[in-house]
């Protein structure tokens, strides 16, 4: 694979996974506003239901795509915690590449996702019609009732020539595996662990993350119930997340923060995309295209700028790359 398709590759992963886009949460309302209810549903359902999002929107395709997993994936911690649910809620987060077909198709796989959703009664889940006049269209729909939410986008992999990576992800729900119950319970010890003091991945993390809080220039706020390290082991990997939150800020302190930490992350040669959020100030994805790390900065409900790094086990020994 060559640099460009690795960046895109990047990019589109992140976008599946950006903070704001949690889904039902438990009491309160979701994430469209709506008054939910309790969530509760095991990882495999919410794979499976996942999975059949995506078939409903590829089956139809023409010319037919390869569907090529992404990862690290596909069940991890609910990152968006703005109503307090419990500390043990999940998401699954299911996502892949559409390969196979010429590049100049990837803006045709994304209108033929968007037509079949819309046939199955799905919504979209930012107000506006989506702007297909240039080559590199996203779209970002919600199911109902179940609220889960889902993207169908297009990576840049030569602007020259209008050629694009298609992909498609969904994303479950915040929600609790049966058997638990409370912000008590423990979570599985084989899927979520506590980095080691000396781990590189954690010690990467905690760099880009100190490098962020530098850029952003606003205080941090305390650690939050969910937030501070965890390794994450699935099937197609492990991972270090960090995350962190900062003081709640008015809403032109954050415009600000972020766009001083978008200029650092340009700066730093990190490719850079926007996706929109129903807060309004549009969520910062940034991915790393040596390391393979990803970082999401979004707005929270709460006023707070919220920050997600993960990184690879396998990726280089130090930050400074």
């Amino acid at each position: 694979m060559n640099l460009p398709r690795i960046i895109a590759t990047a990019a589109l992963l992140a976008m599946t996974t950006t903070m704001t886009a949690c889904g039902a949460q438990e009491g309160g309302q979701n994430t469209s506003g709506k008054p939910s209810k309790k969530v509760t549903m095991n990882e495999q359902q919410a794979i499976d239901r996942a999975e059949e999002i995506i078939q409903q929107a590829v089956e139809g395709m023409s010319p037919k795509p390869t569907l090529e997993r992404m990862g690290p994936l596909p069940v991890g911690p609910c990152i968006a915690r703005d109503d307090h649910g419990p500390d043990d809620r999940v998401q699954v987060t299911v996502a892949y590449k559409l390969t196979g077909v010429p590049g100049s198709e990837a803006k045709n796989l994304v209108r033929q996702a968007r037509d079949a959703w819309l046939k199955q009664g799905y919504k979209y889940n930012t107000s506006g019609e989506v702007d297909w006049s240039g080559p590199f269209p996203a779209i970002y729909m919600r199911t109902e009732p179940d609220d889960f939410w889902m993207d169908a986008m297009t990576g840049v992999v030569d602007r020259a020539k209008g050629e694009g990576l298609a992909s498609i992800g969904v994303k479950s729900p915040c929600f609790l595996p049966p058997g638990k119950a409370s912000a008590s319970t423990a979570a599985d010890p084989a899927a979520f662990e506590t980095p080691q003091a000396d781990d590189p991945a954690a010690r990467r993390a905690l760099a880009h993350s100190s490098r962020i809080y530098d850029a952003l220039r606003v205080g941090s706020a305390p650690t939050q119930p969910g937030e501070g390290l965890s390794t994450v082991r699935d099937e197609s990997g492990t991972s270090v997340h960090h995350t962190w939150s900062t003081e709640p800020l008015s809403e032109e302190e954050r415009v600000r923060a972020l766009a001083r930490v978008e200029a650092y992350f340009q700066s730093a040669g990190w490719k850079v995309r926007h996706m929109p959020t129903l807060e309004g100030t549009p969520a910062v994805v940034a991915g790393h295209p040596e390391e393979r790390t990803v970082v999401q900065i979004a707005a929270s409900t709460t006023g707070a700028v919220r920050v997600a790094v993960t990184t690879p086990v396998d990726g280089p020994s130090s930050a400074d790359v």
